[in-house]
């Protein structure tokens, strides 16, 4: 009996030692590697923006060198179709490899913007809601000034807001992330001023330039900017968002196309609704009309298929929903500072973060929508 308590012992003593050399070496690993942030790997193609993943990676390694803790955050859309649907994406995407705490959130169709105040009182109710759960940031997608009150309650809270799609530059969002409009426009102009006939001729802006919807100005104004150092006439049609109303802007772009003087020579369409600019051609049979659009929206897919559209430029949605949570993790553990400083690359000023668009020309059309396929933004 005695030899065996004492077998008994030396067997404990050398489970003991097992575990607690085991227990060193574990002690001796970095504490980040207990629970790292690991990103899904985006493939490389022509269309990957090669910097803004850099950027992404940089961000990623500072954040995993500063101990993590989870982030509770909300990710604040218009709506969760069409336009955002790859916002979404992206924007799930990145809070499930965050393992953060929180949601994606916004009306699952688009409503008439220009319609009603439902959809804004709706954001703004999210935004108090987010304050009274106590999250540590916001990622929103305002509705201009309507909802300024709200963010700017949330940032006197304590939260971090980041603002992506629309900016609200007064409201005290700590940072913006999206194209810079204006120069998205520009961008749009140069391409379609490729394409124009020696002039003079007519040039029809599908626009706003309307002081209610800042963005939708910009890119607008950027787009007459760039034009009107050309010599070419310039007309702007307002572009209606409002569901059932489609034929007024058809009505006034077919009365340009068949009364300008000088005659229509080239069409940019600035927003997701650009299609309409080739519908308008075709009622009034000038095929011939070179036209550009923006954004990548179903029936815009169509055309460019068909060759009517010529090339469309169109913004990174997946990125905008997928970089802004990111962001909000890393000022949480890193500090807004610290933030700005690896996003450098693609800021343009302190408070901007420019994510670009992509320039896709028809023929390059089933190799930017494999693109989207891939990283499951298709629209």
């Amino acid at each position: 009996m005695t030899g065996r308590c004492w077998m008994t012992a030396l067997g404990l003593m050398v489970m003991t030692a097992a575990c607690a050399a085991e227990d060193a070496t574990q002690s001796d690993k970095p504490t980040e590697e207990i629970a790292l942030i690991k990103r899904d790997r985006t493939p490389i193609t022509e269309f990957t923006p090669r910097e803004l993943e850099e950027t992404v990676d940089n961000l990623v390694s500072a954040i995993n060198q500063s101990g993590l803790e989870p982030v509770q955050m909300v990710i604040l859309l218009k709506h969760l179709s069409t336009f955002f649907e790859p916002i979404a994406t992206g924007a799930n995407r990145a809070m499930g490899e965050l393992e953060a705490v929180g949601n994606v959130l916004g009306p699952s169709t688009q409503t008439n913007m220009d319609s009603g105040t439902e959809s804004q009182t709706l954001q703004n109710q999210q935004i108090a809601n987010a304050i009274e759960d106590g999250a540590q940031g916001i990622g929103v997608s305002p509705y201009d000034s309507f909802n300024e009150v709200s963010i700017r309650n949330a940032v006197a809270e304590g939260l971090h807001v980041v603002t992506f799609d629309t900016d609200l530059k007064d409201s005290g969002r700590a940072l913006y992330v999206g194209a810079i409009q204006e120069e998205a426009g520009k961008l749009g102009a140069e391409t379609l001023i490729k394409l124009l006939p020696k002039g003079p001729g007519t040039v029809v802006v599908h626009g706003d330039t309307s002081t209610q919807w800042y963005d939708g100005s910009q890119r607008t104004f950027g787009v007459l900017d760039a034009l009107g150092k050309t010599g070419y006439t310039t007309q702007v049609v307002q572009a209606v968002f409002i569901n059932g109303q489609e034929n007024f802007d058809l009505d006034q772009l077919k009365t340009l196309i068949l009364n300008a003087d000088p005659p229509v020579v080239g069409m940019i369409g600035v927003f997701n609704i650009s299609y309409r600019c080739v519908m308008a051609a075709e009622a009034t049979e000038r095929l011939d009309i070179p036209i550009v659009t923006f954004d990548f929206d179903p029936k815009t897919a169509e055309y460019m298929q068909k060759k009517r559209i010529k090339a469309t430029i169109v913004q990174r949605q997946y990125y905008e929903g997928y970089l802004v949570p990111y962001i909000l993790y890393g000022i949480q553990h890193i500090g807004l500072e610290a933030t700005k400083q690896i996003l450098g690359p693609l800021m343009v000023d302190e408070h901007r973060v420019n994510i670009g668009v992509d320039v896709v020309p028809a023929d390059k059309f089933q190799a930017y929508n494999d693109f989207l396929d891939q990283i499951g933004s298709i629209q």
